[in-house]
Parts: C-alpha cells; structure tokens; sequence
C-alpha cells in the first residue's frame, strides 16, 4: 500500500478467546458505542463528519493551505478509538476498547508537512469522487457483518476465531479508515485502492 494512505494495524487474537465474553460482545460493547457517539453532537453544526472534524480541516486547508496540528491529532485519535471499537465488536480482540491509546491497535497517517503537500480546492470535491468507495465499502461491511455472524457462532463454540475471517473484516476496517482519510479528514489527496489490501 502507498504510504499517502491511512494506514491500519490490530493485532489479531486468533486463538485461546474468552467464549462468554465472545458470546455477549454485543451488550458488552454498547458502552463504547455510546461513548463514540457522544462525539457526533456537532454534526448539526456541520462541525464533524461522524466525530471527525471535517469542516475545520476543510477551512483550514482552502483558506490558509494549512492544516491544523490539533484538528489532525484530534482526527487520528478518533480513527482510532473507532478502530478499536470496531475490532472489539467485530471480534478480532477480547481486548476491551481503551478510551485511551492502544499499542496493538494503531491508525497511521500520511505525513502532510502540515498540510503544504495537499491541494487546496481538491477537498471540495473529493465526496463526490469518494461516492464509488462508499459504495464499494458498504457491500464490504455486509459482507464482514456477515462473517461476523459466523465467526461469532464458531468462536464462542471453539474459543477461536477463523484466520480468513479475521483476515477480511481488518482489511474492511483498513479499507474504510483509507476512505475516511480522503473524504472525510482530507489527510491525503491520492484516491484509495478499492481493494481490501
């Protein structure tokens, strides 16, 4: 992969799972999903896009050619936090999602020298570009909801989560924190592959 791309990395628990807690993800993991959401309050205000800050970015970059240190940090966390969510809800790891930082799971960024390498009238229209990626990553999603399914049904019977599973649902996430970093946080302005990889 390019290295002008959102990078995503989850350290996968394949084997030896906790099967009661793989059983109950669902409720269990509804805390967290209340707490990320708590971070969509300014959605009203055009102020985010999901909890990422997309119009500061946005201003920032056609006003000045800048993008700000805080809105970017700001951004990566968020990226990450979701990452870890998602990887505890769709069961790549026991690991309760952290409010805080998490060594085994990490969402790197494309360095942008603060943001002179990045066009200044392209995130105008990089959504209507992103439309065939979204399209693309919601059958993606499906798909993994899907394989989720199963995987929930055999690794709370078995205590281990199929490899080629776990495989397709972290490129899923990668693929969508790739798409997110075009269209939604305008870290970088090379289009995304379409592929899971």
């Amino acid at each position: 992969m390019s290295s002008n791309q959102v990078e995503t990395s989850i350290e996968i628990q394949l084997t030896n799972r906790d099967r009661k807690t793989v059983f109950f993800r669902g409720i269990l993991v509804f805390p967290a999903v209340i707490y990320i959401a708590s971070f969509t309050q300014s959605i009203d205000a055009g102020a985010s896009f999901g909890g990422l800050l997309f119009l500061p970015a946005l201003l920032a970059l056609l006003v000045r050619g800048v993008y700000p240190s805080y809105v970017l940090s700001f951004n990566k966390s968020m990226l990450e936090l979701n990452a870890r969510i998602s990887a505890y809800a769709l069961l790549l790891t026991d690991e309760y999602p952290s409010i805080e930082a998490n060594p085994n799971i990490k969402v790197e960024l494309p360095e942008i020298n603060g943001g002179a390498t990045l066009s200044r009238t392209l995130p105008l229209v990089k959504w209507l570009f992103a439309i065939p990626l979204f399209i693309v990553g919601v059958i993606y999603a499906v798909i993994a909801l899907v394989l989720t399914f199963f995987a929930w049904i055999i690794t709370s019977a078995t205590g281990n989560y199929p490899e080629s599973i776990a495989n397709f649902v972290l490129g899923t996430i990668d693929f969508w924190n790739r798409l997110y970093g075009y269209a939604a946080i305008l870290v970088t302005d090379d289009y995304p592959p379409f592929t899971l990889n």
